[in-house]
């Protein structure tokens, strides 16, 4: 009887977080485990967290390497995929380097420019620190052509492009409703963060209603600024589903996106998208006419209430996890032994 293929994916981004890191795994892995794939996870629920500073959402794990390591020496994996550059992500590599185990990592997050927002931190020193990273995998995975040409002109040169996909069977036309709000709804879902530049799209003057679904450090601050616009926290699942079914445009102000998850679950809810011109709206929605890029982002948003609905669930439609993950496969390394080799 073959053994089955085991995946150890180590990720620093968990539950109780609510981002497109968290549900790309998640995602991920299920379309693997359908495979046949035997999927492990290292993430910080397994450890004591303390918040992350600057941004308390964001738990971060307190341990050592020993027990990081005895976890991923007892997981059996075949193939290592390093999801996130923290603390687990770090001790991961290490082991990788260390017993000479090929791995895949990725970059989700535009961290240098992230850290900018916040603190007076040159890029070029993120970037380096990046750069020696992800220079020891044998593949960094970034969601976009685009963002690939980038990180190759900062110096990277094993980047490959892992394009996401979208639950079309979670987020769907069908669950359209009338929302309790004026119309036209203009919707925001992502965190609420300096880096997503949401101040951006609360500032449009817009008919009908801002919603903005998501939380973040920066939440409270806001929702003191601009009293005319209903924040209502983070949602998951059937309730975001309804969301995103129910607004009339999806507006994604972010210009720091490496993809932008949350693009193609308002496609696939038949919402249009209003955004910038930017990495993340540019690979996700290009040319095609699902949506607005502008660098007025009003403009954008006004023009996309024009976007017949059905035409953005079709676009969705072509982005599958089971492609996803023929791509991810495809650049994830199989070891000589297994990470149990020693026991």
């Amino acid at each position: 009887m073959t053994t089955p293929r085991t995946i150890l994916i180590v990720t620093d981004a968990w539950h109780p977080q609510i981002n497109g890191v968290v549900r790309s795994i998640e995602l991920v892995a299920r379309e693997l485990e359908r495979r046949g794939i035997v999927v492990k996870l290292l993430t910080p629920a397994e450890f004591k967290t303390f918040p992350m500073p600057g941004y308390g959402e964001i738990r971060l794990s307190r341990t050592l390497m020993r027990p990081v390591f005895a976890r991923i020496e007892a997981s059996g994996a075949d193939s290592i995929h390093i999801a996130t550059e923290g603390p687990l992500g770090l001790i991961a590599r290490r082991w990788c380097r260390r017993n000479r185990f090929p791995f895949a990592t990725a970059y989700h997050t535009q961290f240098p420019e992230y850290l900018r927002a916040r603190l007076p931190v040159p890029l070029r020193w993120s970037y380096r620190f990046l750069r020696w990273f992800h220079g020891a995998a044998t593949w960094c995975l970034v969601g976009t052509p685009h963002l690939k040409t980038l990180l190759e002109q900062r110096g990277f040169t094993n980047v490959a492009v892992w394009t996401k996909g979208v639950d079309t069977g979670l987020f769907h036309p069908d669950k359209r409703a009338p929302l309790p709000y004026p119309g036209p709804v203009f919707l925001y879902v992502g965190r609420v963060a300096v880096e997503k530049n949401i101040d951006a799209f609360l500032r449009l003057e817009l008919p009908g209603t801002k919603l903005v679904v998501g939380g973040g450090p920066s939440l409270e601050k806001l929702r003191a600024e601009h009293p005319q616009v209903v924040f209502l926290g983070p949602k998951q699942g059937e309730d975001l589903a309804r969301l995103f079914a129910g607004a009339d445009v999806f507006v994604f102000p972010s210009k720091t996106d490496t993809f932008g998850l949350v693009l193609l679950e308002a496609l696939a809810s038949g919402t249009p998208v209003a955004a910038y011109p930017v990495t993340g709206p540019i690979d996700v929605i290009g040319n095609a006419p699902v949506g607005v890029l502008d660098e007025d982002l009003r403009a954008a948003a006004l023009k996309a209430l024009d976007i017949p609905r059905q035409a953005c669930r079709d676009y969705a439609e072509l982005f599958s996890w089971a492609a996803s993950t023929d791509q991810f496969l495809s650049f994830l390394p199989v070891a000589e032994h297994p990470t149990d080799r020693n026991d």
